[in-house]
């Protein structure tokens, strides 16, 4: 018979009550905003988004424009400038654990009518289900247009990356 397992290590992660950590990324230039929900874990250790290893954000990016997949920081901000693509997420506070959207509550938006004041943006991407109803919830009345599209996280495996670099391009490319 096997050995009973300590509660705690079930519990090992706790909720905590985040900001986002990092500032969005665009400049006077940006026509498409790309919205996620909150950092993961990875990346907030990482301090950029979609920092972890096996989010096919990055990689999705670079094959829809033929280029690439940027590295550093430095690189996938240039990236998203020179395409004039914004990048941010929905929320900027939560109660979290762990990394999943699914863990989120008591979220605070961010102030995405401020943003969208400061550049041309006409098209918000939003990454996954989740960014989506979010925006709904608190923006549906914003004069731009808005596609939710499948997430990049690896939690999203049913899709494979052709899917996503498909649904991604058609929306990138038709803005």
């Amino acid at each position: 018979m096997g050995r009973l397992r300590s509660p705690a290590l079930f519990c090992a992660m706790k909720r905590e009550t985040l900001q986002h950590p990092f500032e969005p990324v665009w400049d006077a230039g940006c026509r498409v905003l790309v919205l996620g929900t909150f950092p993961s874990v990875k990346s907030r250790e990482n301090a950029f988004y979609y920092g972890h290893p096996q989010n096919r954000f990055w990689r999705m990016l670079g094959m829809v424009y033929e280029e690439a997949a940027p590295i550093t920081i430095a690189e996938k901000c240039d990236f998203l400038l020179r395409h004039q693509i914004a990048l941010w997420d929905v929320i900027r506070g939560c109660d979290i654990q762990g990394s999943a959207d699914s863990a989120i509550r008591n979220a605070v938006p961010n102030d995405l009518p401020a943003l969208l004041a400061k550049c041309p943006i006409d098209t918000v991407l939003l990454n996954g289900k989740t960014a989506g109803k979010i925006f709904l919830k608190y923006w549906k009345d914003l004069p731009v247009r808005r596609i939710t599209l499948p997430s990049t996280s690896p939690a999203n495996a049913a899709c494979s990356m052709e899917m996503l670099v498909f649904a991604w391009k058609s929306a990138l490319k038709s803005k």
